[in-house]
């Protein structure tokens, strides 16, 4: 019976490390498709539109939408931009409610 016990543990602990190693990093990409009036959207030929990356220890990287304005000045695309920003507050909120399930979860574990 112990045995049983110690493989659910070692199964539970193998599954906990590789899930804080994917939350290591976070990557939140927004991506678009054309649509068409000659058939239906392929979504296969989705492109990248915006990107951040976060790390767990609080480094980011962002890729923004930008178009070329007047006189060679660049200017963020609002609209995409607040698209992608949602994407990432929806993910980073996801990812917290994730983390603090797995710290009770160790500490039920620990009781």
């Amino acid at each position: 019976m112990a045995n049983g016990l110690e493989n659910a543990m070692r199964t539970a602990a193998d599954k906990i490390a590789h899930y804080v190693q994917d939350v290591a990093e976070m990557k939140v990409e927004t991506l678009y498709v054309r649509v068409g009036a000659d058939g239906p959207t392929d979504f296969c030929q989705a492109r990248p539109i915006a990107q951040t990356i976060v790390s767990l220890d609080g480094d980011s990287k962002v890729i923004l939408p930008l178009r070329e304005a007047e006189a060679g000045r660049f200017e963020v695309d609002a609209g995409l931009f607040d698209v992608h920003q949602r994407n990432v507050t929806t993910a980073i909120e996801y990812r917290a409610r994730m983390l603090n399930a797995l710290l009770s979860a160790l500490q039920s574990l620990r009781s």
